[in-house]
């Protein structure tokens, strides 16, 4: 991850509705035998979007009226206080097979941006990743699921901005069934989802579901 890797020429906006088995499928997280008691917290109902059986996308809260939309940069960093969340982002790309990458497991405080998709700030929904667990015990993302709406993630970009998203809903999704459209779909504003594992895990398939987090930018400073 170089600042010049993500700064020097264009990047363009990423379909993520065909990419988001596509992304899901790269993210190898998997407990390898780790005592964790119960495993990771999972979302409450509580915390789950609120959506109408006729609606095909979430409706996010509307942001502020003077908000700044930003324009694309590489990511440096992502804070959550509420679960004591302060790493750094790599740039993450396509694998051989042509699967997103995930950041390499055998460091627990690492995220992965991808590199060609939606810049946190910009108009539309980036995503950034990360492990759960790893063979040696939580990860950076392991308390993702006990997240609450209202509470808020910051994005340090390497354009010396920060983009500022409030929490407005949690939810775990099957693998098999996940609604790559709702997740990753473009709701007009400039939107985040943070992802990692859950739902419940075997030790030959690892986890079945994933942990995502719906929030949308409320500042950016």
């Amino acid at each position: 991850m170089t600042e010049d890797e993500g700064e020097q020429r264009p990047r363009r906006r990423s379909p993520w509705g065909p990419l988001a088995l596509v992304l899901l499928t790269g993210l190898a997280m998997m407990r390898n035998g780790v005592n964790l008691n119960d495993g990771p917290p999972q979302p409450a109902a509580a915390a789950a979007v609120a959506v109408r059986p006729d609606q095909a996308a979430v409706a996010p809260p509307a942001p502020p009226p003077d908000l700044e939309v930003l324009e694309h940069s590489s990511v440096q960093r992502i804070r959550i206080p509420a679960i004591k969340v302060d790493a750094p982002v790599m740039t993450v790309g396509l694998d051989a097979q042509g699967f997103i990458d995930a950041p390499p497991p055998q460091d627990p405080n690492l995220a992965g941006w991808y590199l060609n998709g939606i810049s946190p700030g910009q108009q539309g929904s980036a995503v950034i990743v990360g492990h759960v667990d790893n063979a040696q015990g939580p990860a950076v993302f392991y308390g993702l699921g006990s997240l609450n709406k209202g509470q808020h993630i910051e994005v340090e970009r390497y354009d010396g901005r920060t983009a500022v998203f409030e929490v407005y809903g949690v939810e775990v999704f099957s693998k098999e069934t996940f609604p790559g459209a709702r997740v990753y779909g473009d709701t007009g504003h400039p939107e985040l989802r943070v992802i990692t594992c859950g739902g419940g895990y075997s030790k030959g398939r690892g986890y079945d579901g994933n942990v995502v987090v719906f929030a949308r930018m409320v500042e950016a400073r």
